[in-house]
């Protein structure tokens, strides 16, 4: 009965201070996503409450990859840390309860956040990520205007860059069109004064009348020869017609990697060679690797937060600040070799658990000797 009253009380103390440091873990990773991806639609669109609610659900399964782990391991080092401040785990080891059997909760609860981390990483993460991505499209498409940002090059549009300087409502300024070919070879510029958007989403097109518009227009056969090139074509007014058809379908097929389920990532391996296939991989097994996070965590975390024997929640954050920050920037580093197959970054993937794990259990068997 002892036993099952110490179990409830790590437990409890574990999952509340877990649930805290989640929860303020992914609100500030929320934010910041939200200030990344929609702060110029929200500054300068009339965006309902209602997308940016459910944004916010699309971005925090894509956030607890990060929080979970990182938020357990918090409250392992501030729960150990407390315990063994105020001499309560003193009190355990003197009624002959030994490390492993006190720690043994610790060990459950990961086991069980590395479950739900492996759900999440492979079939909810992806999938919220894609609608995250479709949700912020669907913002841009339903209302073509809020692509149109001031002092920023707009490349959504296949074949066209466009830069405006300054945008009122609808009227925009100072605008230059960019028109290419699939190799980035210029064959159109267009450069105007001032500008207006119209939209015809019957259509699915949007018009952009430009006015006191100016024309250079480079040779389609041998763009590069500037002797070709056409300058001084003028136009009081003019209309520019941009299908969002051909914007629907570039962001089809704009599905990255992070974005797909477990099921789709393993049909992809089955017709892939070569650097492709290690870049699947690679991916299969960053989401195996960071579920594992959590278990590795209490094993690392149980004698630092015991060492550290501090009550301020400042010092526990602080160590797992430092902990989680090797671990996140060991996985980055394997990802970012993703492409270079020799060095299989699948297997590096791994790397951060194998010696994290090394590095958890001895400690803690030097923390049992004492």
């Amino acid at each position: 009965m002892r036993f099952r009253i110490l179990d409830r009380y790590i437990s409890g103390q574990l999952l509340t201070a877990a649930g805290f440091a989640i929860v303020l873990l992914t609100a500030i990773l929320v934010l910041g996503n939200i200030f990344k991806q929609l702060l110029d639609l929200l500054v300068n669109q009339d965006v309902p409450m209602e997308t940016v609610f459910a944004f916010i659900g699309f971005v925090i399964p894509a956030s607890s990859v990060y929080t979970i782990p990182w938020g357990f391991l918090t409250a392992v080092l501030l729960v150990f840390s407390r315990i063994s401040a105020e001499n309560e785990l003193l009190a355990m080891r003197t009624a002959g309860l030994s490390y492993p059997r006190i720690c043994a909760p610790v060990f459950i609860l990961g086991g069980l956040f590395s479950l739900f981390c492996l759900w999440i990483n492979l079939e909810v993460a992806p999938r919220a990520q894609e609608r995250m991505k479709r949700a912020i499209f669907s913002i841009a498409t339903d209302n073509p205007i809020a692509l149109f940002a001031k002092d920023q090059v707009i490349e959504e549009f296949p074949n066209r860059k466009i830069y405006v300087t300054e945008k009122k409502g609808e009227n925009l300024f100072d605008i230059h069109v960019f028109e290419h070919n699939d190799r980035f070879e210029i064959l159109r510029t267009v450069f105007a004064k001032q500008g207006r958007i119209e939209t015809d989403m019957e259509n699915r097109a949007i018009k952009m009348r430009l006015f006191n518009a100016r024309f250079e227009i480079y040779d389609q056969q041998d763009p590069r020869n500037l002797n070709k090139l056409r300058q001084g074509i003028t136009m009081a007014e003019t209309t520019i017609s941009i299908s969002l058809e051909e914007l629907y379908q570039r962001n089809e097929q704009r599905k990255t990697l992070s974005s797909l389920t477990l099921k789709e990532l393993n049909a992809q391996l089955k017709s892939q060679k070569g650097d492709q296939m290690t870049r699947t991989r690679t991916e299969v097994s960053k989401r195996y690797s960071f579920s594992l996070a959590c278990l590795t965590f209490a094993l690392v975390g149980i004698p630092l937060g015991i060492t550290t024997q501090r009550r301020e929640t400042s010092a526990g954050f602080g160590v797992s600040l430092v902990v989680a920050f090797c671990y996140f920037l060991f996985i980055e580093i394997a990802n970012s070799m993703r492409d270079n197959a020799a060095v299989k970054p699948h297997l590096l993937m791994w790397l951060p658990n194998l010696l994290f794990l090394i590095l958890g259990a001895w400690l803690f068997v030097k923390l049992n000797k004492r």
